[in-house]
């Protein structure tokens, strides 16, 4: 049985895949956006960086510790990198969070109850 063509049998892995997205949240990547970065980085196996510029120097996005420490504030725009076999779908929702102001997506919240 041969493997369908929309997975690959060995996971495409050597594509980088970059992105950037303008902080516009008023207080920037401090305490909670820096969490739901983590968290979003945490559900993807791709290796996923950022930083202020597209030279570096580079944090990995699922340190808690270091994603806290970077401190970006309003007005900065955050230079995104992903590596692995889910690196585009890392890549997009994370530029999604940061272009939304780390508000809730609303595709993927569930519907308010009806009453």
């Amino acid at each position: 049985m041969t493997p369908s063509s929309r997975y690959d049998s060995v996971p495409k892995t050597n594509a980088m895949h970059t992105g950037s997205a303008l902080l516009t949240n008023d207080v920037g990547l401090h305490a909670r956006p820096s969490v739901k970065l983590t968290q979003l980085a945490k559900r993807f196996g791709a290796h996923i960086e950022f930083a202020r510029a597209t030279t570096g120097p580079w944090v990995d996005a699922k340190s808690p510790v270091k994603v806290m420490r970077f401190k970006a504030t309003k007005g900065e725009t955050l230079h995104f990198r992903a590596k692995g076999s889910d690196a585009a779908e890392a890549l997009a929702a994370i530029v999604s969070l940061v272009e939304r102001g780390f508000a809730p997506d609303v595709e993927n919240s569930s519907p308010p109850p009806q009453g």
